[in-house]
């Protein structure tokens, strides 16, 4: 890779849900800024392609095969990066799942769980196995993919919405827990991002949603990746706790 901004030039990170979209985004922009990536994901294959773009541009990364909503696979993910790479620096708890539009009163506890085991479980058991890990460090950056919708309401997406929601809650209690021992936490919101999800819409289905961004259209995952890698970038010292939308606008109308 020979781009200049190599800002993460030695750091090590590992990004949960990289095996594509905003994840393999994320994994990529760390790689072109200089970061060995450890990329996760209950995709083989998937992962494993992230890993061969990383590599291909002339950066380093590998793949673990990982399931978030186990306690076990997150240990073990943390404990890939440091018997490789010998150390973590950034973590960035991607990994999530949108369930099909329910009206709450019309979900059952199967639904109800899976999303909390993935979008929910598994944000809570990745931090817990990382921040021993930075702390090691002597401090780290945990960047949480969260969304538009862990601000805002959207019809007959309840375990999705709470679920976002409490992923920006734990991340500002591990700022409350641990800034005084140099650990960072920030939420990203993106609002509805091109994964290929979207091809799944009719075109009037696909229009409404474009129109709900100020800018006129869904976002791209470059436009994620790009600022997870800024917010993991060790300048950042000041910025804790917080929740940065990405989202086109979204959130302003």
């Amino acid at each position: 890779m020979t781009s200049t901004a190599r800002f993460l030039e030695g750091q090590v990170a590992l990004v949960t849900g990289g095996g594509g979209g905003i994840g393999r985004s994320i994994a990529c922009h760390y790689a072109k800024a200089g970061a060995r990536v450890v990329v996760a994901d209950l995709d083989d294959d998937a992962g494993a392609e992230t890993v061969r773009q990383i590599t291909d541009a002339g950066g380093t990364a590998l793949f673990q095969h990982t399931d978030v909503a186990s306690a076990e696979d997150a240990r073990a993910l943390v404990a890939k990066a440091l018997s490789v790479y010998g150390k973590l620096d950034i973590a960035c708890n991607n990994a999530g799942v949108a369930p099909p539009a329910t009206p709450l009163a019309e979900i059952d506890d199967a639904l109800w769980r899976r999303i909390l085991s993935i979008n929910l479980d598994g944000v809570f058991y990745g931090m817990r196995a990382q921040i021993p890990a930075l702390l090691d460090n002597g401090g780290g950056v945990i960047v949480n993919v969260a969304s538009i919708l862990g601000q805002v309401g959207f019809p007959g997406m309840a375990p999705y919405v709470a679920t976002k929601h409490a992923v920006v809650g734990l991340t500002k209690q591990v700022a409350v827990d641990y800034a005084d021992k140099g650990v960072r936490a920030i939420a990203v919101g993106p609002a509805f991002i091109k994964t290929g999800m979207e091809n799944n819409l009719d075109p009037e289905e696909r229009s409404a949603l474009e129109t709900e961004h100020p800018v006129g259209r869904m976002g791209e995952p470059e436009e994620v990746g790009s600022v997870v890698a800024m917010v993991s970038a060790p300048n950042w010292t000041f910025v804790n706790g917080a929740y940065l939308p990405i989202d086109g606008g979204y959130l302003s109308r």
